[in-house]
């Protein structure tokens, strides 16, 4: 399986290892990662506005490059896969919205009709390759046996933030309320979900800029909720969340990084 891949600015730079360590993943597993040629930023937030189209235009050149090519498109960041998400139901659903973008685009030959299916990584794993699979790569990887993961009985804490889950008309990326998806990754790699009530919670990060007293706050109390539940580890996909979150970590916070990478360790992948 091939799909197209929206990797986003920050995944070329800051995020490096969600990126990389995604892609060794996704060839043990038996799909490929190909990635949109002359891709532009997304912007980091959908554009909220109904009557201006050239901040989503970004965003619509992707989703058509992916149909052009009859491929599903993924994407990694948090941020990211709400605006391809978004942007894309605006095209399906708003039929002023989607004239004026293909206005904008035809002197480039480019017009989109609303057919790409936006995925993120994790529905790959969870709807296209399947739990089982993913734990029986991970028990191949570990001389055949899951209890040899290095994540094995481990106790991990999936950190959801806003943005995957809301608005969750538009995003269906699982239950926004009680979401599952990550818990189940962290199942099929071995380890042990911690249910704690701040992970589907806003960190705050984009509040920084006003009082950064605000995202500190939010940070604290996220990282302390999941210790109190016992969490060794977080996982999240957004860098944004996870640099918020390190950046306020204290020495007995739990460790948080991308869970791309537990997936390689997992795998046995391990990066030079």
């Amino acid at each position: 399986m091939t799909y197209a891949y929206y990797p986003g600015c920050t995944l070329k730079n800051k995020a490096e290892d969600l990126d990389f360590y995604a892609r060794e993943s996704a060839q043990i597993l038996g799909f490929e990662l190909s990635e949109i040629p002359e891709w532009q930023c997304c912007g980091g937030t959908y554009p909220l506005s109904k009557q201006e189209v050239a901040p989503k235009l970004s965003s619509v050149r992707a989703l058509a490059c992916a149909e052009s090519q009859n491929k599903k498109i993924v994407t990694l960041c948090s941020a990211c896969y709400n605006v391809l998400k978004q942007v894309n139901n605006d095209i399906k659903t708003d039929s002023s919205i989607k004239e004026k973008a293909n206005n904008y685009l035809k002197d480039d030959d480019i017009s989109y009709e609303g057919n790409t299916e936006v995925l993120h990584y994790l529905e790959v794993l969870r709807d296209e390759i399947g739990w089982e699979k993913v734990k029986s790569a991970v028990a191949k990887a570990n001389g055949g046996d899951i209890k040899n993961s290095p994540f094995y009985n481990k106790k991990i804490g999936a950190y959801y933030g806003c943005l995957l889950l809301r608005p969750s008309k538009v995003m269906q990326f699982d239950d926004p309320e009680n979401p599952e998806i990550i818990e189940d990754f962290i199942k099929a790699i071995g380890g042990v979900p911690v249910i704690y009530s701040e992970r589907n919670e806003c960190c705050g990060a984009y509040t920084v800029f006003e009082d950064k007293k605000i995202s500190e706050g939010r940070a604290e109390k996220i990282l302390c909720n999941a210790k109190d539940f016992g969490a060794e580890i977080m996982v999240t996909s957004c860098p944004l969340c996870l640099y918020n979150l390190a950046k306020n970590r204290r020495a007995s916070s739990p460790d948080i990084v991308y869970f791309t990478r537990l997936l390689a360790q997992a795998l046995g992948i391990r990066r030079a």
